[in-house]
């Protein structure tokens, strides 16, 4: 059985499998450094961060027009149905597509019309939630809140942060999200992945997080999780990616039935599904193999989720009307 999922935290940008990269490529007359599906997906396999940043480029740079990234929504959509998605909030890296000479209203309205036609096609409702990459300038941080708050009632919902977490702090990003708070939207920053527990801070008290991506190296400071369980802040946990990355060596070492024990709602995503060769089931899998169920995982999503009211009552009741006993004694 097929049991409804929500996804808060998955990167648009890798989601894209090796078969459509090398259709986009060709498409863009972009140049690859594989020319088959065989060797994209050997070379997505994870060997450490510089690798990965790497491949992420290489996917970046194949996305080019409007119609690029309208596909790349409605094809991770179907996808995701597959797999019980319900709703879904997606990342996608906006500044990075600028740098490459992609105007930004092409990189906003292509990822827009794509959550419109991801819901009409596959009945998932997509929101959207553009990151601000931390090795760019203040200025370019900035100017994605402003686009981000001009396209909020197109589906954008949040603004990010992503990129190398221990080298840049979130900090000198203060103004870009209070300009997208004083637009309406959340903050959904990254957060306790590649650091620690400063960061986690930081993301809290500078960028006034209302629910953090990661966010599992809480566990190194106990006072900091009992205070994430008191303010009801939601963490975005991706368990293959942990251990594919090896922020954790292992799965079974996965602090997330910690967490979760401590009081810390605990949402289940995939974060680049097609790079760490997982998807939502095998993700909510990997949660239930420690301990935290299916509806455990659902009524995160919902409590973290950044919809409107009208889409927050349709996925109560999607929640209700489910047979989560059944859910539970097939797992």
């Amino acid at each position: 059985m097929t049991f409804p999922k929500i996804e808060l935290h998955v990167h648009l940008e890798g989601t894209v499998r090796a078969a459509t990269l090398l259709d986009l490529a060709r498409r863009n007359d972009v140049a690859l450094p594989a020319q088959t599906v065989e060797a994209l997906t050997e070379l997505y396999k994870f060997t450490d961060f510089t690798h990965f940043t790497q491949v992420w480029a290489t996917t970046t740079c194949a996305l080019r027009t409007a119609r690029d990234f309208r596909q790349t929504v409605v094809d991770y959509a179907a996808e995701a149905a597959t797999h019980g998605a319900v709703y879904i909030e997606g990342i996608f890296g906006a500044s990075d597509h600028v740098a490459r000479s992609v105007g930004w209203d092409e990189v906003f309205s292509g990822f827009c019309d794509g959550a419109a036609e991801a819901f009409e096609l596959h009945g998932v409702r997509v929101r959207l939630t553009p990151d601000v990459n931390r090795r760019f300038p203040a200025e370019a941080a900035e100017l994605t809140a402003r686009y981000a708050v001009a396209y909020a009632e197109r589906g954008v919902v949040g603004l990010g942060i992503g990129g190398r977490e221990a080298e840049f702090p979130p900090e000198p990003f203060a103004r870009a999200f209070q300009i997208a708070r004083d637009g309406g939207l959340g903050s959904v920053p990254h957060a306790g992945e590649a650091a620690g527990a400063a960061s986690i801070r930081g993301a809290l008290d500078t960028l006034a997080a209302d629910r953090l991506r990661h966010g599992i190296r809480a566990v190194e400071d106990p006072g900091l999780v009992r205070e994430l369980a008191g303010r009801g802040i939601v963490l975005d946990i991706c368990p293959i990616s942990n251990v594919r990355t090896r922020v954790v060596p292992s799965l079974a070492e996965h602090p997330l039935p910690d967490l979760v024990s401590a009081g810390v709602a605990c949402s289940v995503s995939t974060d680049d599904p097609a790079m760490f060769d997982t998807d939502l089931s095998a993700d909510y899998a990997a949660a239930a193999s420690l301990g935290v169920s299916a509806r455990q995982c659902f009524d995160a999503g919902l409590r973290g989720a950044l919809c409107d009211e009208t889409t927050r009552r349709e996925l109560q009741r999607i929640g209700k009307q489910f047979d989560w006993t059944a859910e539970a004694a097939d797992a």
